[in-house]
């Protein structure tokens, strides 16, 4: 029978520490500081896991948000409408420039130096139509959304091609679909189903929407640049979750099943895949605009929290060989 040193061309290698590199995929070897030996396994979303960040300077839930992991922003949110606006440089938090109106339930675009956000709620007025732009240090009115609502998905890599969907004006469920060309909104193809507390993830020209307080809480819609249509739903039903990614590769987390959820689920374009759950079960939860790899979930109710909680994929994992 062939030995290691046959099959691999090396024998087995002596490490202080556990290797981090794809290339060693495949690999036995032998940790000299625990005293072990171990495999070396590829990574990928399914091995994802969360672990703690930075707190928020201020608790709240249902907070507008827009960037990526390591340079992110949220916007107002609950409770009451707060006038809070921050944003995150991959380890804390910092206060910025409050927006024009304190509200909640608004939805978001861009990145974290020029960021869009739209509709929302204040305690005297439930469907906002305002939009805001942040350009890194201070804010601009732009053109008004044409349905005004609150508990609306919003999602776009840029604030000049930003995605309002669905929502909610205190009376009514809406199936609405806005974007945004960096002057003014129009109005494209409506959701099959009105869906508000919804989370959006992708572009303007490939979208998923999942979740909702209406109707089935485990439905999804996939949006094509024209129009949406239902797909695979969730393993999970729930609302009021948070999301990030693109329609081929997303990740959707926290959220209301009842009660509030710490359950992790990606989507791969076709199918669903439940993942590690978040620390914390939360719903209101913040996430960014980024890949499935690398996102965070930021505040929510549990109740109302600071907590921030960072995803990360790894591109190897190690596991310890033991025998029996």
């Amino acid at each position: 029978m062939a030995n290691y040193k046959e099959l691999e061309g090396f024998s087995v290698q002596t490490l202080a520490a556990d290797p981090d590199s794809p290339g060693w995929v495949g690999s036995i070897f032998y940790n000299s500081t625990s005293g072990t030996f171990k495999t070396v396994k590829p990574g990928g979303v399914t091995a994802g896991t969360w672990s703690s960040g930075g707190n928020l300077n201020t608790a709240g839930y249902y907070r507008a948000y827009n960037g990526t992991q390591t340079a992110s922003m949220v916007v107002g949110g609950e409770p009451g409408t707060l006038t809070a606006v921050e944003q995150y440089d991959g380890s804390s938090w910092s206060e910025m420039t409050e927006n024009g109106t304190a509200k909640a339930q608004a939805g978001g675009a861009g990145i974290a130096t020029a960021g869009l956000f739209f509709g929302g709620k204040t305690p005297a007025n439930d469907a906002l139509t305002q939009t805001e732009y942040w350009n890194g240090s201070a804010w601009t009115e732009q053109n008004d959304l044409n349905a005004g609502r609150h508990a609306l998905g919003g999602c776009g890599t840029t604030y000049n091609a930003a995605f309002a969907v669905g929502g909610y004006n205190g009376s009514s469920n809406f199936d609405n679909s806005e974007i945004f060309n960096g002057t003014s909104w129009t109005e494209v193809g409506d959701l099959n189903t009105a869906s508000a507390y919804l989370s959006v993830f992708g572009t303007t020209t490939a979208a998923i929407r999942a979740g909702s307080a209406s109707g089935s809480l485990n439905q999804v819609e996939s949006w094509n640049g024209t129009s949406w249509t239902e797909t695979t739903e969730m393993n999970q039903g729930r609302y009021g979750a948070g999301a990030s990614g693109i329609s081929t590769d997303g990740l959707f987390f926290g959220g209301i099943e009842p009660p509030q959820s710490s359950k992790t689920e990606s989507w791969n374009g076709s199918a669903w895949t439940e993942l590690n759950d978040m620390g914390t079960a939360r719903y209101g939860v913040a996430g960014t605009m980024s890949s499935s790899s690398a996102t965070l979930a930021t505040g929510g109710f549990t109740p109302v929290t600071t907590a921030t909680e960072e995803w990360t994929v790894p591109e190897v994992v190690i596991n310890t060989l033991t025998t029996s």
